[in-house]
């Protein structure tokens, strides 16, 4: 659903995913993602945040909450979850690109 850019349809399966196993962070962080599309900063923000929970080296969560806290223009937190990431993995280009992003939009 996701790839074929029917998001909201996609949230809903990872929901039902989430019931079937409430601790995987593929399903946050690929629901988060959905939220992402779909301009819903905040809420994806929460999946980000749990992702991290479950899973502070996940280096895409840190990706995805930099996103969703430049999304919601609060650049300083997303330039620290960018480098947050970069920290755990120096050459994650989604990193990488969101803190160039952030830094030229600031």
């Amino acid at each position: 659903m996701f790839r074929e850019g029917k998001y909201p349809a996609a949230i809903k399966e990872y929901e039902e995913g989430l019931k079937r196993n409430p601790t995987s962070t593929a399903i946050f962080s690929n629901r988060c993602a959905a939220y992402i599309k779909l301009m819903e900063p905040t809420t994806a923000l929460k999946d980000a945040d749990r992702c991290l929970e479950l899973d502070p080296k996940l280096v895409k969560a840190y990706a995805r909450k930099g996103t969703c806290h430049h999304l919601m223009k609060e650049y300083h937190k997303a330039m620290k979850s960018f480098e947050d990431g970069l920290k755990i993995d120096p050459s994650s280009k989604d990193c990488q690109d969101g803190k160039n992003r952030t830094l030229m939009t600031i």
